[in-house]
């Protein structure tokens, strides 16, 4: 899990760096570009790399958890996670040129990527939980004995 989010957090953030040129190179760093249009683009462009740096966060710090239902959690919020990095790359190259200010993927990729860290910090407070009550309930008997 953690090779994963930090595979994909590189490749996305060089795709940040790719969706930087091509803001400059193709649209001439936005000069002359519509007010709307230039925050589309900058705040997908922000967005992506948002994404690459979570995925980075949760290469350093992600503990893969036993097998059963907190690793299948987990690997639920990964999934939504890196769905939703895709989602913004491809709403960087949709939901900025529709002409309009509606962002249909972007709106998804937002759900995605704040239900994917919320179960995965879910995941990691509900098994703490569960081994700080067992552990209470095994001092608990050993001290009554």
């Amino acid at each position: 899990m953690r090779l994963l989010h930090l595979i994909f957090g590189v490749l996305i953030l060089v795709i940040f760096l790719l969706t930087g040129q091509y803001m400059h190179i193709y649209l001439n760093h936005m000069v002359g570009v519509p007010d709307g249009l230039r925050l589309l683009y900058r705040t997908r462009h922000i967005f992506i790399l948002f994404s690459g740096l979570l995925n980075f966060g949760l290469a350093a710090y992600v503990v893969a958890r036993p097998r059963g239902w907190p690793r299948i959690v987990q690997w639920l919020g990964s999934i939504l996670i890196v769905s939703a990095s895709l989602l913004f790359v491809a709403a960087f190259f949709y939901d900025s040129t529709r002409g309009d200010l509606i962002a249909p993927l972007s709106h998804w990729a937002v759900y995605a990527i704040a239900i994917g860290t919320s179960v995965k910090t879910k995941a990691r407070l509900a098994v703490s939980t569960v081994i700080a009550f067992w552990e209470a309930f095994a001092t608990n008997v050993a001290t009554t004995r």
